[in-house]
């Protein structure tokens, strides 16, 4: 009895310590496990409390790692290898996307990646003037970001033939006034080209056929009616204005009178590299010669494509802005030089 007694004694004391090594190494691996869980989590906290912004590009093709160096590089993110190991516990991998992000150190991980996820990109509004030269909308695109070789290569008008606003556009005439003043959003892939095919593409909005037709009411083709917008585009601002030189420019048309326009002579001279000058002989100096410009001079908003549809029902030949801005109509050419004298010192002489 008493060596059986000492046998289960000693089965006892071994099992009692089997259970508690055990439970002594269950107890270190969720102590372990609780520790990285820990440290993980720390390291998915937001790098800083201030809530400065940076903007950064992630480009298309780029991996995982490469983007988690960019972040870490930038100061966005605490470790590279926890975001990586978020994304890859979330199996998100595939779902990183190329663009341009206005991001902030105050923002956790899981917050960053959920905006690389989700395709917040920042965008950025690449503008049109109304009244731009196309050598100006070319100036314009370089300053806001594009490369020269991009840009001109984008002006090329080959390449959108097939758009619609183009089918009245002469042989080798090039973009000037096909370009509609606008805002575009710019994104990280964004291309001057694809600028330049929404802003035609904007402009055949406006050239409806009910305004189609309205230009052939006038005895004008679409290209004619174009050049003829953009120099009212040039000369006046307001639409109430812009309406009533339509009817100028048409009634001087009708009758084979000049056009007399100091707008249309600046831009030939322009052109051929002289200043502003409404004594330099281009085609485009309609004090010198009778009838329409070559093509447009600047781009143009709807309202001068309106005015030119719908002229104001006025009777008026002449027309003068005046030193204040305000443009002063009349019929006879004494009227008109008695307006200039009165209202136009400064920018008359």
């Amino acid at each position: 009895m008493v060596w059986r007694n000492s046998n289960i004694f000693r089965k006892r004391s071994w099992l009692k310590r089997w259970l508690a090594g055990t439970l002594l190494f269950v107890f270190l691996v969720a102590a372990a496990v609780t520790g990285v869980g820990l440290y993980f989590s720390a390291n998915l906290k937001p790098v800083s409390p201030k809530a400065q912004t940076i903007e950064i590009t992630i480009e298309s093709g780029s991996t995982m790692r490469e983007i988690a160096k960019k972040l870490k590089d930038q100061g966005l993110i605490r470790q590279a290898w926890a975001f990586e190991r978020y994304v890859q516990l979330k199996r998100i991998q595939g779902y990183l996307q190329a663009g341009t992000y206005t991001l902030s150190p105050s923002q956790s991980t899981q917050s960053i990646v959920s905006q690389l996820t989700h395709g917040k990109v920042s965008m950025k509004l690449v503008v049109i003037l109304p009244g731009q030269r196309i050598d100006q909308v070319r100036r314009s695109l370089i300053d806001q970001g594009f490369s020269e070789e991009s840009v001109d290569a984008a002006l090329q008008p080959g390449q959108y033939e097939n758009l619609a606003a183009l089918a009245d556009k002469p042989a080798g005439a090039s973009l000037e006034g096909y370009l509609f003043p606008e805002s575009f959003e710019k994104g990280a892939t964004t291309t001057p080209t694809d600028i330049v095919r929404q802003s035609i593409l904007q402009m055949d909005r406006q050239l409806t056929a009910e305004r189609r037709q309205k230009y052939a009411d006038q005895g004008l083709t679409v290209y004619q009616a174009m050049i003829l917008a953009s120099i009212v585009e040039k000369e006046v601002i307001t639409t109430e204005d812009r309406a009533q030189a339509a009817q100028v420019f048409l009634k001087r048309l009708r009758e084979g009178m000049s056009l007399g326009s100091d707008v249309t002579a600046f831009y030939g001279s322009q052109l051929a590299g002289v200043g502003k000058s409404v004594s330099y002989d281009t085609p485009y100096n309609t004090r010198l010669h009778i009838g329409l410009p070559p093509t447009p001079i600047s781009n143009i908003s709807a309202s001068s494509l309106d005015a030119v549809a719908n002229p104001a029902g006025t009777d008026w030949l002449f027309f003068v802005s005046g030193d204040d801005g305000t443009t002063h109509f009349s019929r006879t050419y004494a009227e008109h030089t008695e307006l200039v004298e009165k209202y136009c010192q400064r920018l008359c002489n």
